[in-house]
């Protein structure tokens, strides 16, 4: 199966789990700098990343290239959600780049795979929680990184 992990990342953090994905899964990753729409359509498993900034503000580089996610024919096309926040400082939109990334995906026809529930998690609101569940894999590296591992590990499975 050809995966590819697309992410944007400032500091690094979410690239540094968009390749400890990447490497799970036999796949490739992929900073969206660098990414064409091509990539995304070629992928059979596409798997998308991105740190939530701010207050609900989808990652610099992810808000300067949405174009390429536009223009990808995503119609039927399996696809995956990971994203990065910090559920203290930012209890009221914890992960909301997740959400942002899924609803445009929705629109475009992709299937949206790898919901994961929400217990374990300190937050009062986010954007990528829908129907009592998280849209995808939410990591919060500043308050529970001790718990990384094992969710990265049992996401990826229900993937495979």
């Amino acid at each position: 199966m050809r995966v590819m992990v697309v992410y944007g990342s400032d500091q690094g953090c979410t690239r540094g789990i968009a390749n400890r994905i990447a490497g799970k899964l036999n796949g490739k990753s992929l900073d969206i700098k660098k990414a064409r729409s091509a990539d995304l359509e070629a992928a059979q498993l596409l798997i998308l990343g991105s740190p939530t900034y701010g207050c609900g503000d989808l990652q610099s580089d992810w808000e300067d290239r949405i174009a390429v996610l536009d223009k990808a024919d995503l119609d039927g096309k399996t696809v995956a959600l990971f994203g990065m926040g910090d559920q203290m400082t930012y209890p009221e939109c914890f992960c909301d780049a997740v959400g942002i990334l899924y609803d445009r995906l929705l629109a475009k026809g992709a299937r949206v795979v790898g919901f994961t529930e929400p217990e374990g998690y300190d937050f009062s609101s986010s954007a990528a929680l829908r129907d009592g569940r998280f849209v995808g894999l939410l990591l919060d590296e500043d308050n529970q990184s001790e718990l990384t591992d094992e969710r990265i590990e049992a996401w990826v499975g229900g993937l495979a």
